[in-house]
């Protein structure tokens, strides 16, 4: 990528999942880190509700939490942090509350201060569902069933996840492949590793789950490739192997649509393909 700036606005969006970045550059560690924290300035107001609407979950947080550090713009870092407030109580996550209460330090009002009632009613929930979670799986092991064993870590999984502890959502996610059956459960068990994967930045993982699923001896259908072409993408996005990353995201049909908001939109698809060719291709290869 020589001669190409990615310090951009553009690319910068790109960094709201941890992916992506500005190439180093043999200036200071202190040069770096000061454009890794330059604030995104537009003239243009963005419609943070429209732009929010497009992804779910986690990374629906974290990209509203994104743009309240980056942006210069008072007016749309309150309305960030607005939404993610919103958004995290509807979830079983107190970390990231905790974070985003103390960033809007009183300055939306009442309705979104600290509200230590709901963090204790969903620690305590939490507790109680690992207490069954782990009965259940002890039963299970007892009986040695397999498909139950396999539910059981599965679910485990899906509470640490909830919970934001993604290294122990992993080991869980990671130990169903032993009760696994049926290549749909080795997909399911790829996905939900890939998932976790991205949001910890362990591409290296990413590439090897999906490599995995894409060995199954039963055929994928369009949605779940055009997933793995996306974590793939994202993964040789990582990496700066800009030409791989492009390829994979021209890979990606329109099969996607929706169905993977809690990673990436259809139009990240679309604007990290468009950056990474442009950067990489050579005249020929972009008129192809």
């Amino acid at each position: 990528m020589d001669g190409v700036d990615i310090s951009n606005p553009q690319m910068e969006e790109m960094c709201a999942n941890g992916i992506g970045g500005a190439e180093e550059a043999p200036s200071s560690s202190t040069s770096t880190t000061e454009r890794k924290n330059r604030p995104i300035i537009s003239g243009e107001q963005l419609d943070i509700e429209a732009y929010a609407g497009l992804y779910s979950g986690r990374t629906k947080i974290t990209r509203l939490i994104f743009i309240a550090d980056h942006c210069d713009n008072t007016a749309m870092q309150m309305e960030a942090l607005r939404m993610a407030y919103d958004e995290i109580k509807k979830g079983e996550n107190t970390r990231p509350f905790r974070e985003v209460v103390q960033k809007i330090d009183g300055r939306l009002g009442a309705d979104y201060c600290m509200d230590a009632a709901w963090c204790a009613t969903v620690d305590r929930k939490a507790e109680q569902r690992k207490d069954k979670l782990e009965s259940e799986l002890n039963a299970y092991r007892t009986n040695l069933i397999k498909e139950s064993i396999r539910m059981g870590y599965n679910d485990f999984g899906d509470f640490y996840y909830a919970h934001g502890a993604l290294g122990d959502a992993f080991k869980s996610y990671v130990r169903t492949r032993d009760y696994c059956t049926t290549s749909k459960h080795i997909i399911q068990m790829c996905l939900s590793a890939i998932l976790v994967s991205i949001e910890m930045g362990q591409f290296t993982h990413v590439t090897s789950y999906v490599s995995k699923a894409e060995q199954t001896p039963e055929a994928l259908d369009p949605p779940t490739t055009a997933k793995l072409h996306c974590a793939a993408g994202l993964a040789h996005l990582e990496a700066k192997k800009y030409k791989l990353a492009a390829r994979k995201f021209l890979e990606v049909g329109p099969e996607l649509g929706n169905s993977y908001s809690e990673v990436i939109a259809p139009q990240d698809v679309a604007t990290y393909g468009g950056l990474c060719a442009l950067a990489s291709f050579d005249r020929t290869e972009l008129k192809a």
